[in-house]
C-alpha cells in the first residue's frame, strides 16, 4: 500500500517528510500528523492517513488527536510559568497552597517532587469508576487523602494518570481556575492553536478516532493476569474507570465524556501544530510569544528522578525534572538539554533550548515499547540540524 504524504518541508529538510512516510510502513489504519519549527519557523508541516479507519474519514491538517501523557509536559509549563511568575515555589509543600494534601503523612511532599512523581500517588488505592474520573472534586479527595503508597523520599514511579489531578489541583488553587482553563487562557488562546484540556462537545467530532496495534493489547493483557497488587497496571486502569491499554472501540478515550472531562495526565487533545508551537513557545518567541524564561527552564529541567522505579520494571528508564520528561535511553530527543513529554501510543512533543526548536507528533495508531516511528523522524532531524 501506498500512502499519500500531505503538506511541505522547508528546501533542505526534504529527510524529514521521508521518515514521516517511513512510518507507515505496514499500517493502513494509521492517521499522523508531524509538525516542526525551527526559530519559530515551520520546517516540517505533513499529515496523512485515516483519522477514523471505521469510516474512512482522512487525516486533515488541523485533525486533533489525544495526545495522553505529553498533556503532562504542556501542565509542567503552567507550574513553571507560575515558579518563573513567583506565584508557585517548587520547594514549597503542596498544603501551603492545598491544605487538604497534608492528611495522611503528605505534608511534607513538595510541588517540586509531585511533579517528579514522587508523592507516593501513582495509583489510587480505593477502585475508582469512569463516573469518578470526570468528577474532578471526586478524584482530588480521594488523592488529597491517600496514605502514599511508599516511604516518601525513597524513590519515584511514575504517575501514569494520578499526576495530571495532583498537579492541576495545586494549580487550580494558586490561580483560582480550571487546569483546562488556564491553558487556554495562557497558552492556546495566546498562540491561537488548537489544544484543549477538556475538549467541548461542540467539537467531539473532530478528535481522530484511536486504534490499540495488537503487540500494545497483548502487552497490557499480560500485565493484566500478574497478581495484585500490581500497582503500575492500577496507576492506568485507576481500578475500574478505564481500559489498561486507555481505549476500547467506543470506551475510554474514544468517548466523548472522558475527553470532555479536564483529566491533565492523559486527556489533552491537541494537533501536531498546535504541540509543536507550544514546545516551541517555551524556547523562543512563537507566534509572539514567549512561555517560559531560561532561568525557569534551567531550574525546571535539573533531574529530579531517573533509575529504576519503586515498583520496579524494564530498563530503559526515563529521567524526569520538574514534571518535564528529560533525554535518555527511554526517550531520545536532540540530546541534553532537550524537555518535553512522549505520550501513549506513539505521542512525541519537545523543545531543544539550544536550537530553539519544538517538535509535535500525534498519532491515532497506538503502539508499544517496539515504536520506532516518532524516534525515527527525530534522529532524522538531529543530522539536519
Amino acid at each position: 500500500m501506498s500512502i499519500t504524504i500531505n503538506g511541505s518541508v522547508r528546501p533542505g529538510f526534504e529527510p524529514l517528510a521521508e521518515a514521516f512516510e517511513r512510518a507507515f510502513e505496514g499500517r493502513p489504519a494509521m492517521g499522523a500528523g508531524l509538525y516542526i519549527l525551527l526559530e519559530g519557523q515551520c520546517i516540517a508541516d505533513l499529515w496523512a492517513g485515516v483519522a477514523d479507519a471505521r469510516t474512512g474519514r482522512p487525516w486533515l491538517r488541523n485533525t486533533p488527536s489525544t495526545i495522553f501523557s505529553c498533556t503532562k509536559g504542556l501542565v509542567s509549563i503552567l507550574a513553571a510559568r507560575l515558579v518563573e511568575q513567583g506565584l508557585l515555589d517548587y520547594h514549597a509543600p503542596v498544603s501551603r497552597y492545598w491544605p487538604e494534601f497534608a492528611a495522611a503523612g503528605k505534608d511534607k511532599v513538595t510541588v517540586g517532587q509531585a511533579l517528579a512523581h514522587q508523592a507516593g500517588l501513582s495509583a489510587p488505592r480505593a477502585a475508582l469508576s469512569e463516573d469518578d474520573i470526570v468528577d474532578w472534586d471526586r478524584v482530588v479527595s480521594v488523592l488529597a487523602a491517600q496514605e502514599p503508597l511508599w516511604p516518601l523520599g525513597t524513590g519515584y514511579q511514575y504517575h501514569a494518570l494520578t499526576h495530571g489531578w495532583v498537579v492541576g489541583e495545586i494549580l487550580r488553587r494558586v490561580t483560582g481556575k480550571s487546569v483546562g482553563t488556564y491553558f487556554r487562557d495562557t497558552i492556546t488562546a495566546p498562540l491561537g492553536v488548537d489544544a484543549w484540556i477538556g475538549v467541548p462537545d461542540a467539537l467531539a467530532d473532530r478528535p481522530a478516532h484511536l486504534q490499540v496495534s495488537p503487540p500494545l493489547s497483548a502487552l497490557w493483557a499480560e500485565e493484566a493476569a500478574k497478581p495484585a497488587p500490581n500497582w503500575p497496571y492500577k496507576a492506568m486502569t485507576l481500578g475500574n474507570a478505564l481500559p489498561a491499554d486507555l481505549v476500547t472501540e467506543e470506551g475510554g478515550f474514544n468517548r466523548q465524556r472522558i475527553r470532555a472531562a479536564e483529566i491533565p495526565g492523559a486527556g489533552g487533545i491537541a494537533t501536531a501544530e498546535a504541540l509543536a508551537n507550544m514546545w516551541s513557545a517555551t524556547v523562543t518567541p512563537t507566534r509572539g510569544v514567549r512561555l517560559l524564561d531560561d532561568a525557569v527552564i534551567a531550574e525546571a529541567t535539573r533531574t529530579q528522578s531517573q533509575g529504576m522505579p519503586v515498583f520496579g520494571g524494564d530498563p530503559p528508564y526515563s529521567r524526569w525534572g520538574y514534571g518535564f520528561q528529560l533525554d535518555s535511553e527511554a526517550r531520545r530527543y536532540l540530546g541534553d538539554g532537550c524537555f518535553g513529554h512522549d505520550g501513549a501510543g506513539g505521542q512525541v512533543g519537545f523543545a531543544d533550548p539550544a536550537r530553539h526548536i519544538g517538535f509535535g507528533f500525534v498519532t491515532n495508531w497506538m503502539m508499544g515499547p517496539e515504536d520506532q516511528r516518532a524516534t525515527q523522524i527525530i534522529d532524522t532531524l538531529r543530522t539536519l540540524v
